[in-house]
């Protein structure tokens, strides 16, 4: 079944939403303030994103229930390591989940990306390879930064630092998207094969 894909802004605004209120919460009271804050807003993105496409990204929906299970022992046990780890723990997921895909001959970023682009296999692999690779560094980064820096800094390079990076390493891979690009065949084109096989 198509999916109805949405405004880009759109898009846009349930990915960063979150995150943005989860930095202004923080600024004006503290992480645990924030941290429920961002559990609504999370919520409120994916419900946002049903309404409206009749679909959640399996990205999301990954996503999501990991904020809500590590934002709820953050708050019941008033800790702030789970939700510090909690990036660390889906970027390692997602890297875990693409690589271990590679090694089965199978790419996974496709359906984990929700991409409506067409690539050969060697493009997906290459893809798959260089996201799982991304990811694997994020996690080893949110480990360095929330163990050496402060909260406060935590929380910026979280939504300043993580979200500029992944969207320049995202456009980054165009030219790999282009280069492996599969032009979809038209129906046109098939029925004209088809012709010229069966006078052949």
């Amino acid at each position: 079944m198509d999916k109805t894909q949405p405004h880009p802004l759109f898009k846009l605004a349930t990915e960063l939403g979150p995150l943005l209120v989860f930095f202004f919460v923080n600024s004006k009271f503290n992480l645990f303030a924030a941290t429920g804050a961002f559990m609504v807003a999370i919520v409120i993105a994916m419900i946002a994103s049903y309404v409206v496409t009749r679909h959640i990204p399996i990205m999301a929906i990954v996503t999501g229930v990991i904020v809500l299970v590590f934002g709820t022992l953050t708050l019941v046990l008033h800790d702030e390591t789970f939700i510090k780890v909690k990036p660390t723990i889906i970027y390692g997921l997602f890297a875990a989940i693409l690589g271990g895909g590679l090694l089965f001959g199978r790419s996974f970023i496709a359906v984990m990306f929700d991409q409506v682009f067409n690539l050969t296999s060697q493009g997906w692999r290459i893809l798959t390879l260089r996201w799982a690779l991304f990811f694997f560094g994020l996690a080893i980064l949110n480990e360095i930064v929330w163990r050496t820096q402060s909260t406060d800094f935590w929380v910026n390079f979280k939504v300043f630092g993580v979200t500029p990076l992944t969207m320049v390493f995202a456009i980054a891979q165009m030219p790999l998207t282009k280069r492996y690009h599969l032009a979809p065949v038209s129906l046109e084109t098939s029925e004209a094969e088809a012709g010229d096989v069966r006078k052949g």
